[in-house]
């Protein structure tokens, strides 16, 4: 059986409650996600940049831009959940967002040094949640029930994984050292 390459570490599975150990880990998945990106990306020609990651995939420029578009509404997200009574968040065209200019044919390095701040950032403001925090929720419309914060630090520690193993799947299957 060939693996599905739009999934190279597999589908998100939401991992049921969270312990403090485990936001602990998914924290530090986040935090580390810059790095990883980094080093995803180490001695990468710009031709190979704009190698589709698979078959009718995004290349690997719209990847690294995508990132920090979507942890942007992330971090977003889960401030508005923490300021609001679940409040109904606006959701974006992801696919759209990534045939944008910018997420086309900008270098990566500005989306590299917004990611590396906007994690910064995120990571402090996860780690200052006091424990009821964790289970406030905001409502995206194209979903049936609402999200926690918990859910989606969970979701965004795999998120960050997901894409980084999009880049590194790619480079070994093409043998770029």
């Amino acid at each position: 059986m060939e693996a599905d390459l739009r999934y190279p570490i597999g589908k998100y599975q939401r991992p049921g409650e969270l312990n403090a150990d485990q936001r602990l880990e998914f924290i530090d998945a986040i935090a580390d996600t810059p790095e990883r990106l980094q080093s995803a990306l180490k001695n990468l020609s710009a031709d190979r940049l704009d190698t589709p990651y698979r078959p009718e995939g995004w290349t690997v420029r719209q990847v690294v831009h995508h990132l920090p578009d979507s942890h942007m509404n992330a971090y977003v997200r889960m401030k508005l959940a923490l300021t609001e009574d679940v409040p109904t968040i606006k959701p974006y065209d992801e696919a759209r967002w990534a045939e944008l200019f910018d997420g086309k044919r900008l270098p990566i390095s500005s989306s590299l040094d917004l990611l590396e701040t906007l994690h910064k950032r995120w990571v402090l403001m996860l780690k200052s949640l006091a424990p009821e925090d964790w289970a406030r929720k905001f409502r995206h419309p194209d979903h049936e029930k609402p999200m926690s914060i918990d859910d989606s630090l969970a979701l965004y520690a795999w998120h960050g994984k997901h894409h980084v193993a999009h880049i590194t799947s790619l480079r070994q299957r093409n043998g770029w050292q």
